[in-house]
């Protein structure tokens, strides 16, 4: 049972400390409100937990003898980071009516962002990269039961983790009553988003 607990304290280290999903779920539920977002959340926790399967079955000696193949989604991380910060930045803050506001990554969609938005930043985000490789390296051993177990224990943790950055947004949505707040708020969300492909490029 111990090595459970192990399994979910990492997991929850790795899923609920700042980073580009977990920033676009808090811009998430402050523009669109908590329950549009959950399907970022619940995309992009199940993005990463078939990164970390497929981690475990076999990509991370794929990428021990391919090292450009990391390089390259490294890059495409930076690309997609600085795209969706310049989608922020230039967002006009208007909220819309109903529950229904447009969306930041599909201009004309009033749904949100996506569950394969979600899923997408996972895969492209260096962080979720690393936290996969190091967990499964660390707890599985390439024992197929283990990766499961581990699997499984980090969808729980990760949706969770993930889902409270949303509702954190949430909360503030009551705060942001006109668009120039809101435009405050995105421009500080790009800002973050920005900030985290220049480390990667600078301290990566």
């Amino acid at each position: 049972m111990t090595i459970f607990y192990s399994m979910a304290a990492f997991a929850l280290a790795a899923s609920i400390t700042p980073g580009p999903v977990n920033v676009v779920a808090l811009g998430s539920g402050a523009r669109y409100g908590l329950v549009p977002s959950l399907r970022h959340v619940t995309g992009a926790t199940i993005g990463f937990v078939v990164l970390l399967v497929a981690v475990g079955f076999g990509v991370y000696e794929l990428l021990q003898r391919m090292p450009v193949l990391m390089q390259l989604i490294q890059w495409f991380g930076v690309a997609f980071l600085l795209y969706m910060a310049y989608r922020l930045a230039v967002d006009d803050g208007e909220l819309g009516t109903a529950g229904y506001p447009r969306d930041m990554a599909s201009p004309g969609s009033q749904r949100g962002p996506t569950m394969l938005h979600g899923a997408v930043m996972q895969w492209l985000n260096p962080k979720a990269w690393l936290a996969a490789l190091a967990g499964m390296g660390a707890y599985t051993g390439g024992d197929p039961a283990r990766i499961w177990q581990f699997a499984a224990i980090y969808f729980a943790v990760c949706w969770l983790s993930v889902g409270c950055w949303a509702a954190a947004g949430a909360m503030l949505r009551q705060h942001l009553g006109n668009p120039a707040r809101v435009r405050y708020l995105n421009r500080g969300m790009a800002a973050l988003l920005a900030g985290s492909a220049v480390y990667l490029v600078v301290g990566g």
